[in-house]
């Protein structure tokens, strides 16, 4: 029993802290030996052509202002192509953007997914690159020239940019995942340092068109498996935290959890069908990278928190010593910090100190639901979005 406690503490442990840690450690070790990463001089004036591709779905609130960013970006005229895809829409979506001769409209009236959708607009595609971007999320002006300098390494088969998230001053709990995402940030930073980025993020991802593996319709994340198939293939995902996407938080902690739980769910589809990298002898650094980053997380993790707890308490009630009151006083304390921030949600008081235990809390329980919820066939793959503030 108390070595199974120890042992839940401390995959938890390296899971969210000790693996940045590691991973900080190797970063240094191997710019010691070989130095840091560079990009080529002069590569920005070599750009590869690149697609924009956009997938809409009754977004009428925000494409105006979607296209008016998108057409502001920098990139050289003769080299950027845009493509909005609208598929399902019955809103002014598609509408809006056929008033903007520069951009490539798809539309059929038919809904089959977001997946479908953009693997429809890809299969138009005749540039070096294509960039993902969502339709509610705005890009810098450079994003575009940050993105593709990176294609000057035959080793780079796709590039994620950074997720930034909106938060206001009356912000509520869901400004945890603003402080997630920053955290998310760095170790993605040293992840692309060491080796490669594990799996993109659809705010802003691009990929070789070349190297572009359509995924399987059922596809919960496609835009993980996206650039996680590219991986496979021996080529690095980068990191570019000069190339970024912005959006607003969820609307409430409801539309947070219901996002969290879905990206839980594709977060264990993604696992089985990726299986192969759960094996370290084709591409170990990798695997490393994968199985402490993401596998751990969206797996067992969750369900070692809980069992720490509980023989946490059994521990304390067989020995009288002291580390074992005093870890089970920091657990209780967490814990106790993590209802009240949920407590507080309920009657709508803002407590700034409590977003982090309390959206932590609702991280973990998030995965836990999303893994039963695709082992009962309850996920549906069709794009669900996520109301935002």
């Amino acid at each position: 029993m108390i070595f199974f406690f120890w042992f839940s503490l401390f995959l938890i442990f390296y899971a969210f802290v000790g693996y940045g840690l590691v991973l900080f450690f190797l970063v240094k070790l191997r710019q010691f030996f070989i130095g840091k990463r560079s990009i080529n001089a002069g590569v920005e004036n070599a750009l590869p052509s690149c697609t924009l591709i956009v997938a809409a779905y009754n977004e009428e609130d925000f494409i105006e202002e979607k296209i008016k960013n998108t057409l502001a970006l920098n990139y050289p005229a003769d080299k950027i192509r845009f493509m909005f895809v609208t598929d399902g829409s019955t809103d002014k979506t598609p509408e809006i953007i056929s008033h903007y001769p520069q951009i490539k409209l798809m539309h059929v009236a038919k809904r089959k997914g977001k997946i479908a959708a953009v693997q429809r607009a890809v299969a138009a595609v005749t540039t070096e690159v294509m960039v993902f971007t969502d339709a509610n999320t705005f890009l810098n002006p450079d994003a575009l020239i940050k993105l593709c300098r990176h294609y000057a390494d035959p080793k780079v088969g796709a590039v994620a940019g950074e997720k930034r998230v909106q938060i206001d001053e009356t912000s509520d709990a869901t400004a945890g995942e603003g402080f997630y995402w920053k955290y998310e940030s760095k170790l993605k930073v040293w992840d692309s340092e060491l080796n490669s980025v594990v799996g993109a993020a659809g705010e802003l991802f691009s990929v070789k068109t070349v190297l572009y593996e359509a995924v399987h319709p059922d596809s919960i994340i496609d835009d993980f498996m996206i650039s996680m198939l590219i991986a496979k293939k021996g080529y690095r995902i980068v990191y570019e935290p000069e190339a970024y996407a912005t959006e607003t938080s969820s609307a409430n902690i409801k539309e947070e959890l219901k996002r969290k739980i879905r990206i839980a769910a594709g977060g264990l589809q993604s696992i089985i069908w990726l299986k192969s990298l759960l094996l370290p002898f084709k591409q170990p650094l990798l695997s490393f990278q994968y199985i402490s980053h993401r596998v751990l997380r969206w797996t067992v993790v969750p369900f070692l928190m809980i069992a720490s707890l509980i023989l946490n308490f059994f521990i304390v009630a067989q020995t009288h010593l002291l580390i074992y009151q005093l870890i089970l006083t920091a657990q209780v304390l967490f814990y106790t910090l993590a209802l009240l921030g949920w407590l507080m949600e309920k009657q709508q008081i803002k407590i700034k100190a409590l977003f982090i235990p309390y959206y932590f809390g609702m991280m973990n329980y998030a995965i836990m639901a999303g893994i039963f919820r695709y082992l009962f066939g309850e996920q549906s793959a069709a794009w669900e979005k996520s109301k935002r503030k």
